[in-house]
């Protein structure tokens, strides 16, 4: 009798697919305005000083602090410093220059007396309170100075990230070149969304969802569409996505061993060298992972939640790792307490699609639905994360921690 093989752990199957993305896959130049979402494949240094001058952070009066160190007193005002449009004069014992935020704070002065502490008519100002030194002035290179490295390659780039880029003064920036990653649903049984099912049909939606993701962790994505359940058309669907340049392919669906299920003998037919197939998880114990030459494969499960659960855990991260961020695999799980009695588990790592509501301690509680079912979409879109159950975990009660990752 055979014995069948041991089903490859979760960590084991990840490290194994971020092992074929050894780096990015180029380097392009893009305008800044376009750069949202995408991954600097270098260093960014500051190209200027930020502020380039030391500037006033209120609207005042610049002055010397030796003049109204005994406030009230009385000082000439001079002229005026704007944002864009400082004082070129020098502010001189007795005398001061109503400034701006944000306006160069101009020579001889060395602090700032906000408007509020001030009285102003018939060009003279007095000052009501005394301020020290520095007061109110933002110094030259507050913020950083040139050749300040601040975004280091790898860093993905959300609005705070092109602010700074922004005022680093770069107008385009070096990013890595997004994944190509092309979408094959496969079966006899699937409609796109919007046509009419025959009566042994269903409409595909696992592509959408995927796609989404792939898209969300800085993929380009290609929809193949739907193959039938023939060696012919899965042949005629990965020419197209060889001829697309697809950096990843993924298959939705038939990567298991019945008889229809023949996604994977196509692609061992075109050259696959099959990585894994197989792991100790559910929803998605029968994912698959190889390569054609230099487009990687992941051949997810055909069950919705399944094929969803295995991009998260799966493709988003080796979408992430050939961008080139250096934290593609991390652990993104937190803690929280249950909110139900959970039975012990078996021999693979379970996700059960949860629900999260505050909690008393100030960790969230993680309630699993009581349908776990790897069909069931309705349950998946009400679901807010994925409760990590470890392989062989005994009983646990309410209230109880657990691990879980945000959806």
């Amino acid at each position: 009798m055979n014995t069948p093989s041991p089903l490859l752990p979760v960590a084991d199957a990840l490290v194994r697919v971020l092992q074929s993305a050894p780096g990015i896959l180029g380097v392009e130049r893009v305008p800044l305005a376009e750069c949202a979402g995408r991954t600097l494949a270098e260093d960014l240094a500051a190209t200027r000083t930020q502020p380039p001058f030391a500037a006033s952070a209120m609207d005042g009066y610049a002055a010397r602090a030796a003049d109204i160190a005994d406030a009230p007193a009385t000082l000439r005002v001079i002229g005026v410093s704007a944002a864009g449009h400082g004082f070129a004069g020098v502010v001189g014992p007795g005398e001061a220059a109503r400034i701006f935020t944000g306006a160069p704070v101009p020579a001889g002065a060395d602090t700032v007396i906000i408007q509020e502490d001030t009285e102003a008519s018939d060009g003279v100002v007095k000052c009501l309170r005394s301020e020290p030194v520095g007061r109110n002035i933002r110094r030259a290179g507050l913020d950083f100075s040139v050749g300040d490295v601040l975004l280091p390659r790898g860093r993905r780039l959300g609005p705070c990230e092109l602010a700074l880029a922004a005022a680093m003064n770069h107008g385009a920036l070096p990013v890595a070149r997004k994944p190509r990653v092309a979408l094959l649903a496969t079966g006899d049984e699937l409609v796109a969304p919007g046509q009419n099912p025959g009566p042994d049909q269903i409409v595909a939606s696992n592509t959408y969802a995927v796609m989404a993701y792939a898209r969300a962790a800085g993929a380009e994505t290609i929809d193949l569409g739907i193959a039938a359940d023939s060696f012919s058309a899965l042949e005629d669907r990965l020419k197209a996505a060889r001829e697309a340049k697809a950096d990843i392919l993924v298959t939705l669906g038939g990567a298991s061993v019945g008889d229809h299920d023949l996604v994977q003998s196509a692609l061992a037919k075109e050259g696959m060298e099959l990585g894994f197939w197989k792991i100790a998880m559910r929803p998605g114990k029968p994912l698959m992972h190889g390569r054609i030459g230099d487009m990687r494969i992941l051949g997810l499960p055909g069950n919705p939640v399944s094929a969803i659960v295995c991009g998260v855990l799966f493709l988003a991260p080796l979408i992430r790792a050939l961008c080139g961020d250096p934290d593609a695999g991390a652990d993104h799980s937190g803690v929280a307490t249950l909110g139900a009695d959970l039975g012990p588990n078996d021999g693979r790592e379970d996700y059960l699609r949860a629900t999260l509501s505050p909690g008393r301690d100030g960790l969230p509680v993680a309630t699993p639905f009581s349908r776990q079912d790897s069909s069931m979409l309705r349950v998946l879109a009400q679901s807010e994360c994925l409760v990590i159950r470890p392989v062989r975990a005994p009983a646990a009660t309410k209230g109880e921690a657990c691990r879980f990752i945000a959806l």
